[in-house]
């Protein structure tokens, strides 16, 4: 495994991140909504760091078959709040084609939400087919499959500290 982004440079981006996400909804509630499974690592630090009230849901979305994705976004769990009139934060682990955010912002804004955003720890933007402005991102990075804090390989490496590459990748 060659790491790609270590455990401390994770840290600190997160604090910068909850940091500019606490200024920007300083007096207001926003709702973090998590997509599951791979971001829910990066929203459990991120969460402890954020010094405004802040609610959070989860959204479980499937795009991806061991390293490709699938190019079908199908939505496996639903919020439980309700979103109308609030401000949401989506947070996502990576961002490559915009196929599934792009899924994700259209669903959402069905539920007419006062404000959307979205903050991802990762950004493949090279990858992108869907044009979506990202409103906080941590690393871009390149065009490699990742694995670790939270992002998996058929399930495995989400424990890793650090963001890696699987070797022969």
């Amino acid at each position: 495994m060659k790491k790609l982004i270590n455990q401390q440079a994770i840290e600190r981006r997160v604090k910068e991140l909850a940091r500019e996400i606490s200024l920007d909804y300083e007096g207001r509630n926003p709702v973090l909504v998590c997509v599951l499974k791979g971001a829910f690592v990066f929203l459990a630090d991120l969460l402890r760091e954020i010094v405004v009230p802040v609610e959070i849901d989860f959204l479980s979305i499937t795009s991806y078959t061991g390293q490709q994705s699938s190019g079908v976004v199908r939505l496996n769990a639903d919020l439980t709040i309700n979103i109308e009139g609030r401000d949401v934060l989506i947070i996502e682990d990576i961002i490559d084609t915009g196929r599934t955010i792009g899924y994700i912002l259209e669903n959402i804004k069905t539920r007419k939400p006062r404000s959307l955003a979205i903050c991802t720890l990762l950004d493949k933007n090279d990858k992108r087919v869907v044009d979506i402005t990202l409103d906080y991102v941590g690393f871009e990075i390149p065009s490699r499959f990742v694995v670790g804090y939270g992002l998996d390989y058929e399930n495995k490496y989400r424990n890793l500290k650090y963001i890696g590459v699987i070797d022969g990748e």
